[in-house]
């Protein structure tokens, strides 16, 4: 299922561009992949910036809370961010 803009300025985090920044509003994952993501700091009203896209575009290096992570492509489009 390709996911796609919702409405406004709400999007899924895989579609946002390098060099933009987002706040997340929601993660769609359940169980373990939403504990892991919440661990990592991918908690509600977090400010992400996109860093980097590999060359395949996955995985894909974010900032946030002061640290660089590298999320794959199918935990980043469980995660809904609001476009500032």
């Amino acid at each position: 299922m390709k996911q796609q803009k919702t409405n406004g300025n709400i999007m899924f985090l895989d579609n946002i561009s390098v060099g933009k920044t987002v706040k997340i509003i929601k993660l769609l994952s359940t169980g373990i992949k939403r504990k892991r993501l919440l661990d990592l700091g991918f908690i509600k009203g977090t400010k992400v910036s996109v860093l980097n896209k590999s060359p395949f575009g996955n995985p894909v290096a974010y900032l946030l809370r002061g640290a660089v992570i590298a999320l794959r492509k199918e935990d980043a489009k469980n995660i809904l961010v609001l476009e500032f």
